[in-house]
C-alpha cells in the first residue's frame, strides 16, 4: 500500500478528516470541500456554465513515481451536472501546495457547494516518465494515421 503524507493548510477544518475510501473495493478516496471559516456557513455558489476552484484544505507528499488523479464523483455528475473541468486532474509528486478541485457546473442554473461536501475522488496511480527521440520513420500499423472516429462506431 502506497503512503501519501498529508498536511493541513492554515485554517483548514481538520474535523472533516483525511481522504477516505467509501468501501473496501473503492478505487478512489473521497475529497471534501474545506472552506475557510468565513465561507463555511454558506459555502460557494457555482453559477451555470461556470467553474470554481474548491479548496480541500490538504497538501500532499506523493512518492516519486506516483501521481494523484482527481476524478469527478458520479453522484454529483448525475444529480447536479457537476464535473471536474480538467478531469482527470493530476497532482504531481513534486507539488506541495493545496489540492484544489476545479468544479464545472454544466447546468444552466446555480449549484451550492457546502463545507464538507464530497467533491471529487482521488486515485493514486503509478507514472512512468519516457525518453523522447526524433525518428526518421515510424512503424506501420493497420490503423495508421486514422484519428477521431476512425475505428468505427462500436
Amino acid at each position: 500500500m502506497t503512503l501519501i503524507r498529508v498536511a493541513w493548510t492554515d485554517g483548514a477544518d481538520q474535523s472533516l478528516g483525511l481522504p477516505s475510501y467509501a468501501t473496501p473495493g473503492a478505487a478512489g478516496a473521497d475529497l471534501r470541500a474545506n472552506f475557510p471559516p468565513n465561507l463555511r456557513p454558506r459555502g460557494v455558489l457555482i453559477w451555470g456554465q461556470s467553474q470554481e476552484a474548491i479548496p480541500t484544505g490538504l497538501r500532499m507528499e506523493i512518492p516519486e513515481g506516483y501521481e494523484v488523479q482527481l476524478r469527478p464523483r458520479s453522484g454529483l455528475a448525475r444529480k447536479h451536472m457537476l464535473t471536474i473541468l480538467n478531469a482527470p486532474g493530476t497532482v504531481d509528486s513534486d507539488y506541495r501546495g493545496e489540492v484544489m478541485v476545479l468544479l464545472f457546473n454544466a447546468k444552466g442554473t446555480w449549484t451550492r457547494i457546502r463545507h464538507g461536501d464530497r467533491i471529487a475522488q482521488m486515485v493514486v496511480a503509478p507514472v512512468q516518465q519516457a525518453r523522447f527521440e526524433i525518428a526518421d520513420h515510424l512503424s506501420d500499423t493497420d490503423r495508421g494515421a486514422g484519428g477521431f472516429g476512425s475505428t468505427g462506431t462500436r
